[in-house]
């Protein structure tokens, strides 16, 4: 467990907090002065080198290194890809739609899921949504929809618009009995708590960068099961995804042995730079350190807007990071929050809280004083501005 000084020790990275109480990780993460100066790192290194491709793909294998190990694989497990929608586009290409037709997902997925799976209509695939019961995608209906013409199950671990955490083991056991894939999209958690995707006994695993692993967008990354690896051939695909990318051979598709054959084209170099550098923080900070201090201000918020008679959508035994509230006007009470500088966001009728390491109690009481102070923006039905 951190201490608070340790806690002041990493908020003093974070330029943001001299002015603002930022809470809103799960749309961007804040910026350390660590990424900062990795960007820096990156323009010294084009400045003296000009073109020092051998240093930049060593960097760039050096982050695959770092974030399999982030998460409990091997280098050969992980893509690095330019977002998690092309890391699951990958993945969907390769499937073949024939024999098993049907896509499994809950209502709670973010909309590129959706998206992704629709598109694969043409080719045969079935999507089929599960409808949640108010803010609650109880495991069992996995248990119904799921059988032998079911190809893949996609499933958020927490969900963009309510915090909702799924039951990623519960789910792969039982996609797993009827043949099916699992591929679980952690953009909303992967950095707030150890990961271990062997654990969770996943067949592909998606995230990316700019939420709670501190960095830029433009990086992603995909995990795929080595043994599903040599049989999933993309049809999307690109050079650095090639056994060679450096032979230059215009004539042959020689896809990687490895995940790499799941990525496309030419590596983001700087936002590498700076996705490192976020995951490095971590790490330094400790993943179990960071989820005892989300998960005791994500409980305080609760009791807190509890007893202020707050609607909340999370479930109220959360860990974190994300809580989101029910408001009768969102846009307002964002509004309301910024003007006293304390930075949040809203899907629909949640107002959204996210916590990370940098944040205090102190955050937490200030969100609950104005909240009190604009009670009324919170009840259903309001319109007032």
């Amino acid at each position: 467990m951190l201490s608070d000084a340790e806690i002041r020790g990493i908020r003093a990275k974070f330029r943001i907090f001299i002015k603002k109480v930022y809470l809103n990780s799960c749309s961007q993460g804040a910026l350390s002065d660590s990424v900062e100066a990795s960007f820096q790192e990156h323009l010294q290194s084009w400045h003296e080198g000009g073109s020092p491709w051998d240093l930049w793909v060593q960097k760039y294998e050096q982050m695959r290194a770092q974030f399999a190990s982030f998460i409990g694989a091997s280098p050969d497990e992980v893509a690095v890809v330019a977002s998690a929608s092309a890391g699951i586009n990958a993945i969907a290409s390769a499937l073949d739609f024939g024999k098993r037709r049907k896509v499994v997902l809950g209502e709670f997925e973010f909309p590129t899921i959706g998206h992704i799976w629709l598109a694969q209509q043409p080719c045969g695939a079935r999507p089929e949504f599960l409808t949640a019961q108010g803010d609650d995608l109880p495991v069992e209906l996995y248990a119904k929809a799921v059988d032998e013409d079911t190809s893949i199950v996609p499933v958020t671990h927490v969900c963009f618009k309510n915090g909702f955490r799924s039951s990623v083991r519960e789910i792969c056991r039982i996609a797993h009995a009827k043949g099916a894939l699992v591929l679980v999209d952690d953009y909303q958690d992967c950095g707030t708590r150890p990961v271990n995707v062997k654990e969770l006994d996943v067949d592909f695993y998606v995230t990316g960068t700019l939420k709670y692993l501190l960095g830029p967008s433009g990086v992603a990354f995909l995990y795929v099961r080595k043994e599903l690896i040599p049989l999933l051939e993309p049809k999307i695909s690109g050079w650095f995804a090639q056994r060679n990318p450096f032979a230059f051979d215009v004539r042959h598709l020689d896809l990687a042995p490895s995940a790499r054959r799941f990525e496309s084209g030419t590596p983001p170099i700087p936002n590498i730079y700076a996705a490192s550098a976020g995951i490095e923080l971590l790490r330094e900070v400790g993943l179990e350190n960071i989820a005892v201090q989300i998960r005791k201000l994500a409980q305080l918020l609760i009791k807190g807007a509890r007893d202020l008679g707050i609607r909340i959508k999370t479930p109220s035994d959360s860990m974190g990071p994300l809580v989101v509230l029910q408001s009768g006007n969102v846009e307002a009470i964002i509004r309301r929050l910024a003007a006293e500088n304390v930075i949040c966001s809203g899907r629909h009728d949640g107002l959204r809280i996210s916590f990370h390491v940098h944040n205090t109690r102190n955050d937490v009481e200030t969100v609950l004083e104005l909240l009190k102070k604009n009670r009324k923006l919170m009840e259903p039905g309001t319109n007032a501005a």
